[in-house]
């Protein structure tokens, strides 16, 4: 075999990771917008619908990560480093648990109809999550590193904002509430929205690293 066709064998095989990091994206969009109804809405049934459909999603998303670490061992070739690949999908994946994980706790506490605590830090997982998907797709072709990085401050922007919420939400939580087992749940339903929203960063840092790396 010639090497240009060594090369041909190769070099579609890494583009595989991309398509993949792009379907990470798309579904933890659909996961943010979904979380979003699931705290804003009225209705106990619509609520447990929207919480199975974050369910399925999550398993989704764990599909997905798995063929990115199968790519992972099966390919020679990848678009950046492996350990910047696995670094990334992990991050993702970690968004993906945590909505889930707060999701779960809206049908496990009741917490229905949510707070405006509650509303605000899904925003802002939702409003983080889309910055992702614009720095991930602009991964392909690393020719708009500017858009990269605006996402990538965004997103560190909005991270601290969900924490000033976190925050906020516990000092009057503490302040406003008698029930001891409310305060418990409440706070542990701020604390796993605000972690999903560092996972976000996370990713981000990880998207950083790799275009410092390969711009």
């Amino acid at each position: 075999m010639s090497v240009n066709s060594w090369i041909h064998f190769f070099l579609p095989k890494d583009r595989v990771f991309y398509q993949l990091f792009e379907q990470v994206s798309d579904n933890l969009q659909k996961m943010g917008e979904t979380l979003k109804e699931a705290v804003i809405t009225s209705s106990p049934e619509r609520q447990r619908e929207l919480v199975k459909m974050i369910e399925d999603q999550e398993h989704t998303n764990d599909d997905l990560t798995h063929r990115i670490f199968l790519e992972l061992g099966q390919n020679f070739i990848t678009p950046f480093d492996r350990e910047d690949i696995h670094y990334l999908a992990s991050a993702l994946d970690d968004v993906a648990d945590y909505i889930h994980g707060s999701a779960k706790r809206l049908i496990m506490y009741r917490i229905q109809p949510a707070d405006e605590y509650i509303c605000k830090l899904a925003d802002i997982i939702y409003k983080a999550i889309l910055e992702l998907k614009k720095a991930i797709l602009e991964l392909r072709n690393m020719k708009n590193l500017r858009n990269i990085t605006n996402a990538c401050v965004i997103i560190n922007s909005l991270e601290n904002h969900a924490d000033d919420v976190y925050d906020t939400a516990v000092t009057n939580l503490f302040m406003l509430e008698q029930d001891p087992i409310k305060i418990i749940k409440m706070r542990e339903i701020y604390q796993t929205l605000e972690t999903a929203t560092d996972k976000c960063e996370d990713a981000a840092n990880v998207i950083e690293s790799i275009i410092v790396k390969y711009a």
